[in-house]
């Protein structure tokens, strides 16, 4: 139970499905009631498929590729801040006529997996969350029970952030296209903020790495 807890609430801290609401109401805007939760569901569904694919084989890609921690949160930096500095500078939404239409277009499958699914829902702060404690996992005498706990707690995020972003229409009601419009400008200023700030930490550590600093 408490590898549990302390699974699930850093993951809900780090993904923070109000942070990425905003950017899902952006891809959702022109869909039906359907579609919007056909993208959230199978955005969920990639980000939950990455986390186990990541819990079972993350740390042997790493070692395979050579690719230490810090290169992930440097490459993860640069992708969120693009995207950032996309939702900041998006033009308006405010106005848009176009008619709701179903989600089977490639586009929209796209943005199930890219932006949301990863890096938004999936990104280098999970990829860490999850490594860390799989590490305490093969070092505890109950290796079973505790991935059993770690998997549950990937469930239990994903399947929040699943009915907080279905539950987005009211949201939108409630705000309306200017309060989505300004949230969503809001979040992308965050967000490029975020990435700069994680591909600086990346930065700085792949330093310490090579000895080339000294700051802690």
């Amino acid at each position: 139970m408490p590898l549990f807890l302390a699974t699930f609430t850093t993951l809900l801290a780090i993904i923070n499905p109000f942070e990425a609401l905003p950017v899902y109401l952006g891809f959702a805007a022109r869909l039906d009631d359907k579609a919007r939760r056909s993208l959230a569901f199978r955005s969920c569904l990639y980000a939950l498929m990455l986390m186990f694919f990541f819990l079972i084989f993350g740390t042997l890609l790493l070692k395979i590729f050579g690719v230490p921690l810090a290169m992930v949160r440097i490459a993860g930096g640069i992708i969120l801040t693009r995207l950032g500095f996309e939702l900041f500078s998006s033009p308006s939404s405010v106005g848009g006529g176009a008619a709701p239409h179903s989600g089977g277009s490639a586009e929209q499958s796209d943005a199930a997996f890219v932006p949301l699914a990863m890096p938004i829902m999936f990104g280098p702060g999970a990829m860490a969350t999850i490594l860390g404690m799989t590490s305490q996992v093969k070092n505890s005498a109950s290796e079973l029970t505790g991935l059993i706990a770690v998997s549950a707690a990937l469930v239990a995020t994903m399947a929040v952030t699943y009915l907080i972003l279905s539950s987005a229409k009211r949201l939108q009601q409630q705000l309306g296209p200017r309060g989505i419009d300004a949230a969503t400008r809001i979040v992308g200023f965050f967000v490029a903020a975020m990435g700069i700030g994680m591909a600086f930490d990346g930065v700085i550590e792949a330093l310490q790495m090579h000895g080339m600093t000294s700051l802690h």
